[in-house]
């Protein structure tokens, strides 16, 4: 393969995931000991780099295998190397720029993009650069696109999109306005989330159709039923975040009835394509196979609790618990996640058709990642369920007690991350290897 920077944003993207999930690691030894590493990385500063490395894996997994998908199709090229060269420096060089910021101390923007404000135009840059190569590289190269065309489009517009909004409290309209800020923090966060699940699950959709063979999985009528109920969550599934904020009570009632839909489609889609897949296409893609199928188990288990922190008089409970972060976490890790490794895998095992998957590494870091994140999402959710007990159940109990109560549970909770830790590193080296041996070829 001669355009090598695809690779270069996925190898990158998995040095993110692995950061993210030692950072993790980090911040669960925190929990226990609160003095850990205190001096050097307090827990101000280990959140900001486990959740903006473990965002940068999905951003960085899901634009590389895009720019891949793209390049090497047979109706299509990518538009300009250059823009695409450009795009990977910049990204690479504000992360350098976030982590060094996040190690000094240095922040000032807000939950979830905590690094200085003005990192963020470089961010744009690259996402308008992003847009302009994808939609040069697709409008009027190719009729009746497929829907995974039309998520990656959107995804990549309305990411734009949402990324400006998120810094609108930067104006004094919005920031002086407690109430305005608040709600604008939370509308831009979720939609930023609707905005790579567009990515992501468009990936999915792709990677189904080329594994079964069957180009009409991404033209046919349910595909794109899923995509205009993505398009929908993403533009109005926000809102269920701000219930607690003052709001017009039918904003509320859109919210919740969106929410309720949540995922259902996809699982459909993975369920009948499953079902009607070829076995020798199975066993020939038999990785990407599995991780696609192990998506969907955490789909199931993660629209369940989609629904019910949807339900106002559940949400009022659990909100700002550790089972708010069950969810995110069981959605970035158990969801995105496996879908994007499936990529990877997809595209490493395509480039080299004799690269060995069944290494007794990435046989055991599989199941361990898997078995390990069940337990560290059902310890959260116990955590969460303690706390909001203490919160609304309880009095003259102070915090302290109750966080002692939990001690338990933190260690619980730590394994687990130490375990998803290992079984990454375990699957994830291998491919790292490998791509970087074609990258430098």
């Amino acid at each position: 393969m001669k355009n090598k920077t695809p690779l270069l944003f996925i190898l990158l993207g998995l040095i993110a995931l692995l950061l993210g999930s030692f950072f993790g690691v980090l911040s669960g030894m925190q929990y226990i000991l609160p003095e850990f590493v205190k001096e050097l990385l307090p827990f101000n500063r280990l959140r900001p780099f486990h959740v903006t490395s473990v965002v940068s894996w999905i951003i960085l997994g899901a634009t590389g295998g895009i720019y891949y998908y793209v390049s090497v199709s047979n109706a299509l090229l990518m538009y300009s190397r250059k823009l695409m060269k450009v795009h990977f420096l910049l990204f690479l060089a504000t992360g350098i720029a976030i982590y060094f910021c996040f190690f000094t101390g240095t922040m000032g923007g807000k939950e979830y993009l905590e690094f200085p404000p003005f990192l963020i135009l470089t961010i744009l840059l690259g996402w308008i650069l992003f847009g302009i190569n994808y939609f040069k590289s697709i409008v009027g190269k190719i009729a009746n696109w497929p829907v995974y065309y039309w998520m990656w489009g959107t995804g990549i517009v309305f990411m734009t999109y949402h990324l400006c909004e998120a810094y609108l409290w930067v104006f004094p309209y919005f920031n002086n306005d407690f109430i305005k800020s608040l709600a604008i923090q939370w509308k831009s966060g979720g939609s930023f989330v609707g905005s790579w699940n567009m990515l992501v699950y468009g990936t999915a959709i792709f990677l189904m159709a080329k594994i079964k063979g069957d180009q009409s999985i991404g033209t046919q009528k349910e595909s794109f039923f899923f995509y205009f109920l993505g398009l929908t969550n993403l533009m109005f599934n926000w809102a269920h975040h701000v219930y607690i904020i003052p709001t017009a009570p039918w904003i509320r009632i859109v919210a919740y009835a969106i929410s309720m839909t949540e995922w259902i489609i996809l699982i459909h889609i993975i369920y009948t394509w499953k079902k009607a897949l070829p076995e020798e296409n199975k066993i020939k893609n038999l990785l990407p196979y599995k991780l696609l199928l192990l998506s969907d188990i955490w789909i199931f288990l993660n629209l369940l609790l989609a629904i019910l922190l949807s339900i106002p008089s559940i949400n009022l409970f659990t909100h700002g618990t550790h089972i708010t972060v069950a969810h995110s976490m069981g959605t970035t890790i158990g969801i995105n996640t496996t879908i994007l490794l499936a990529s990877v895998v997809f595209i490493v095992s395509n480039i080299n058709p004799e690269f060995n998957y069944n290494t007794k590494n990435m046989r055991w870091g599989l199941p361990i990642f898997n078995y390990s994140l069940l337990l560290f999402w059902i310890s959260l959710l116990i955590a969460g369920i303690k706390k909001s007990n203490w919160m609304y159940f309880t009095k003259d109990i102070p915090f302290a007690t109750m966080h002692d109560d939990l001690h338990w549970i933190y260690v619980c909770f730590l394994v687990a991350g130490i375990g998803v830790f290992i079984g990454l590193t375990l699957f994830v080296l291998p491919l790292m290897q490998r791509l970087l041996k074609n990258i430098l070829e």
